[in-house]
């Protein structure tokens, strides 16, 4: 029978998806241990597999070289950039993949973000947890100027939500999508005029070569000092350190991250700043977000191709 191993935890805690995988693979390996799995580690759970479910966790050469019974993985998740693609091929691994399957979830996280932070909701809470109690000004989502950075499938989902708050959507992407701009009226627009323009700055790419740090302590400057920033896409899009520092200088009203460079972060001055709001990677952790990503995790087992023809469709 076929062996699949399965490393995520959420994945592995989730009472529906065990059920629904072990129907189909009664020979399935959890993560029942709860364990981060990298390096040595990751081959060792891996090893006897023929298929595997994956999450954040990194296969890179190294570990495809030393897995050569490994025929198939499907993602968990959207995110593609912790695969080593090309490595993947050489190896004649195949990818099961569906993009998009939690945009709902992640999209309304930012919005939750927008809100919260133009309300100035994390520092209300805790100035009132510390016995004060006065009420602070804040600005509505609605009417504002959003810059949507990065147009794929979260992307072109929250140009679509913001339009029930009237909000002014801009979007800058490599690549073009006419028909969704006329449907939808988002406007796009350069890269250095979404950031001099929008009230609020939401990334949403991919982490690779071309978009490591893409918002620099110099484009970081080109934004207004109202102007929010929130990322729920990848650490290592932004600057850490410079944006630590213009958030100090209030050259930023505030910034909402949900993923850092290095997780879990360890800059613990910019975690406590009262206009920082972090948060543990949560955008794909709705309930309905994990059942979607499991069942089509589960579905790209016996429905996969090539990797890097699957990616350059999605």
């Amino acid at each position: 029978m076929t062996v699949v191993a399965i490393t995520s935890r959420s994945f592995t805690r989730h009472p529906v998806l065990r059920r629904e995988l072990i129907e189909r693979y009664p020979e399935a390996r959890f993560n029942d241990d709860g364990l981060k799995l990298a390096g040595p580690q990751l081959i060792d759970f891996l090893d006897g597999a023929e298929k595997a479910i994956t999450a954040l966790e990194c296969l890179n050469e190294a570990l495809f070289q030393a897995l050569p019974g490994l025929k198939v993985v499907s993602k968990y998740g959207v995110g593609i950039d912790m695969i080593d693609l090309d490595a993947m091929a050489r190896h004649g691994v195949r990818l099961g993949f569906t993009p998009g399957v939690n945009r709902r979830a992640v999209a309304e996280l930012v919005i939750s973000f927008a809100i919260a932070l133009l309300r100035h909701v994390p520092r209300a809470n805790a100035e009132v947890l510390a016995g004060d109690w006065h009420q602070i000004m804040g600005r509505q989502l609605s009417g504002r100027s959003v810059g949507i950075i990065g147009c794929g499938n979260i992307g072109k989902l929250l140009g679509r939500l913001l339009r029930a708050f009237g909000c002014r959507v801009l979007a800058h992407d490599i690549l073009d999508f006419p028909d969704y701009f006329a449907e939808t009226g988002v406007e796009p627009v350069a890269l250095v005029d979404l950031l001099r323009v929008a009230d609020v700055v939401t990334l949403h790419l991919p982490l690779d070569p071309s978009t490591e740090y893409i918002l620099d302590a110099g484009r970081l400057a080109l934004m207004k000092p109202d102007a929010i920033l929130i990322n729920t896409a990848r650490g290592g899009l932004v600057d850490e350190g410079a944006l630590k520092q213009m958030l100090k200088r209030g050259r930023l009203v505030g910034a909402a991250f949900d993923v850092f460079a290095e997780e879990p972060p360890v800059d613990r001055e910019l975690l406590q700043m009262p206009n920082m709001l972090a948060t543990p990677h949560i955008g794909g952790s709705s309930e309905e977000a994990v059942l979607n990503m499991g069942r089509a995790a589960i579905a790209g087992l016996d429905d996969y191709g090539d990797p890097l023809e699957i990616t350059a469709k999605g």
